[in-house]
């Protein structure tokens, strides 16, 4: 948790600055906007950006935060409802399908962030990991419960094939590439399966 979040409620400044801050990381890159457009559009000033946030790099932080936290429920929900370990993968991927063909998309917030961010030793690299970690974990979860041995390889592939299709699906058409992922996650879990 980055050092804004601790101990403070979530004032409504607060809040217009991180969706600002969401909205524009997003759509032009981390690097690309300054803390001046961010507290233009916010429409806040300066001393209240730094009441909420250390600076930049912090709020940087909370917006990765938040796609995180977005991202984790999102997987929890498409899960519910679910009980064999491969409908709930299916599940998960059909949800990263929906956003690859979402209005707006431009491909992983972590991948845009860790190319932005190539130090590994940076606060905002570490994120980046730390969610793939999770995702990692996730699919690899999912995949043992399968009752297959080879979970953790069919996970790390799992994880390129998605990789791939959220870097493709804001190059191509995002429909096929969806399609061609969702094929893909077939023919792993039919691999596992045989």
């Amino acid at each position: 948790m980055n050092q804004s979040a601790k101990g403070r409620g979530t004032s409504e400044a607060r809040s217009r600055l991180l969706d600002t801050a969401t909205r524009i990381f997003y759509a032009e890159g981390i690097h690309s906007v300054g803390v001046d457009r961010i507290v233009a559009e916010a429409q806040v000033t300066r001393a209240t950006l730094y009441r909420h946030f250390t600076g930049k790099e912090d709020l940087v932080l909370a917006y990765l935060e938040r796609v995180d936290r977005d991202l984790r429920a999102q997987a929890e929900a498409a899960q519910a409802g679910e009980q064999a370990p491969a409908d709930k993968i299916r599940a998960v991927c059909r949800t990263i399908s929906a956003g690859i063909q979402s209005p707006g998309f431009r491909g992983c917030a972590f991948l845009n962030a860790a190319a932005e961010y190539p130090d590994a030793d940076h606060p905002v690299h570490r994120a980046v990991l730390s969610h793939r970690q999770w995702f990692q974990d996730t699919i690899t979860g999912l995949l043992a419960e399968t009752g297959d041995p080879a979970a953790e390889p069919a996970g790390r592939h799992l994880v390129m094939l998605r990789d791939g299709a959220m870097t493709s699906g804001c190059l191509a058409d995002p429909a096929l590439v969806s399609e061609t992922f969702l094929r893909g996650v077939e023919g792993l879990l039919r691999a596992l399966s045989a």
